[in-house]
């Protein structure tokens, strides 16, 4: 997928696995429609849902971390373009969007990922570097040998049965 057209939810996802040194947990909520983050920016926590592309408040965190920002809007053409370096981005990026927010947010991610991107995830994940990795449930592999037996002792090793 090119991130010249992520938009809405999809663009919202590349953003937050973009921000691995602040967001710890990608979730999805309202059947898979929003991206809701677990994770820390600065020693303000964030735990809830996540629309940069909708929202300036979202948005801040990518601004934030611009260090050099350079855009233009075209009222004529309902165009903007985006031309910015970001603290540990690999390059210098741009970004087209319908607005300087979708502009300066595709411009991020490109700055991490290139000009393409892989399919969006929609399951929820734990973000180790630019990587993500499946959150399962816990329990999913709990053998029936490993449960705990409730009238046993703490210590107590007890001898194999036979």
């Amino acid at each position: 997928m090119n991130v010249a057209d992520l938009a809405g939810a999809a663009l919202d996802y590349w953003v937050a696995r973009s921000l691995h040194d602040f967001v710890r947990e990608i979730h999805f909520t309202d059947s898979g429609e929003t991206v809701s983050i677990r994770g820390e920016d600065r020693g303000r926590p964030w735990d809830g849902r996540f629309t940069p592309s909708t929202s300036w408040e979202a948005a801040a965190v990518v601004l934030e971390r611009a260090q050099r920002l350079e855009v233009r809007e075209h009222g004529s053409r309902q165009q903007a373009y985006c031309i910015a370096d970001f603290e540990g981005g690999h390059r210098t990026a741009e970004g087209r969007g319908e607005t300087l927010r979708i502009a300066l947010l595709r411009a991020f991610v490109a700055s991490r990922f290139g000009d393409a991107v892989d399919d969006v995830l929609q399951q929820s994940q734990a973000l180790a570097g630019l990587s993500a990795a499946l959150i399962g449930e816990e329990t999913r592999d709990l053998s029936v040998e490993d449960i705990p037996v409730p009238d046993g002792q703490i210590g107590d090793i007890q001898s194999a049965p036979r």
